[in-house]
This record gives C-alpha cells, sequence and structure tokens, in this order.
C-alpha cells in the first residue's frame, strides 16, 4: 500500500506476531526434489522399518504402488521446513500442535515439492504478553501441482519488542 513501509524481519528473517495478516497466501520460493536417500535416512533415523519405505523388491512385488512410497513424516516435516524461511526463522518459541494432517496422494523418489502457507489466524497470548499464536494452512504439492500434504500448525511466535 502506499505509504506504508515494509515491516522490520527479525535479524534471521523471520516475521513478527504483528507482521501476519489473516488470510495471507505465501507461496514458497523454496523446493525441493525427494530421493531415495532422504527416504532411507529419515525411515533409519526414526526406527520405522516399514518395507513401504525402504524396501523396492517388496513394494514392487507386494504393493499397489510398485516402488516405495516417501515417508509420510519426512513430507509433514520437509512441508513446514519449507515454510520456516519465509515466516517463522528467528521468530518462533514453539509448535504448539499440528492439526487435520493428511496425505492425499503419494509421494515418490523424485518428485519435487513445492509449498504454500495461508495465514488462517493470529491471536496475541493470553499468558504470554510477549508472544501470539499464528495459526498456519500448510499444502505441499508436487511438480504436477498434486496435492500431497496439508496440515493446520499452531505456533507461538514472538512479538515485536517497543524500543
Amino acid at each position: 500500500m502506499a505509504g506504508q513501509t515494509a515491516p522490520v524481519a527479525h535479524p534471521r528473517g523471520g516475521l513478527f506476531f504483528e507482521d501476519f495478516r489473516e488470510g495471507e497466501m505465501v507461496r514458497h520460493r523454496l523446493t525441493r526434489t525427494v530421493t531415495q536417500m532422504d527416504n532411507m535416512l529419515f525411515s533409519n533415523m526414526t526406527l520405522n522399518p516399514q518395507p513401504l519405505h525402504i524396501d523396492a523388491h517388496f513394494c514392487a512385488t507386494e504393493t499397489e504402488w510398485g516402488r516405495p512410497l516417501m515417508n509420510s513424516l519426512f513430507t509433514l516435516g520437509l512441508m513446514i521446513g519449507i515454510s520456516v524461511n519465509d515466516l517463522t526463522v528467528g521468530t518462533t518459541i514453539a509448535n504448539l500442535g499440528m492439526t487435520e494432517v493428511r496425505f492425499p496422494a503419494p509421494l515418490f523418489e523424485g518428485d519435487t515439492v513445492n509449498v504454500t502457507t495461508e495465514v488462517t489466524g493470529a491471536r496475541a497470548s493470553r499468558s504470554r504478553p510477549e508472544s501470539g499464536i499464528i495459526e498456519f494452512l500448510h499444502r505441499a504439492y508436487k511438480q504436477d501441482g498434486t496435492l500431497v500434504a496439508e496440515c493446520h500448525r499452531q505456533v507461538l511466535v514472538k512479538r515485536r519488542q517497543e524500543a
């Protein structure tokens, strides 16, 4: 808008509570092509032996997909991680929760993920006056536009400190 200045972000780049506007949509700049190594490392680091993620022969012979699915918790983490640079790096105090997490279509090795975030709510914290609660709706898509993940997330973020 004419006459308005852009908000001053945190030195690390994140936005403060006052900078978020309900209804705002952010198309994140970062994208990421997911790999077999991502799937193997994440599944092994989280002690998840599900052959649906780590056994190509099992997937080829015993599943409808014919190949390993990306671990859904990796997909969830990637989706949220992609949003951090544009929204909350340096200003998040804590994640408060994630609800309505869905994976409506499969994600496979070689797919490229892009993410959008809609600000669906913002309110001052009643118990912590130096912070506020932002509600996000994150959505991840693969390269052909297919929605592969979404979740609502509530985040406790810093308020701007008055000088």
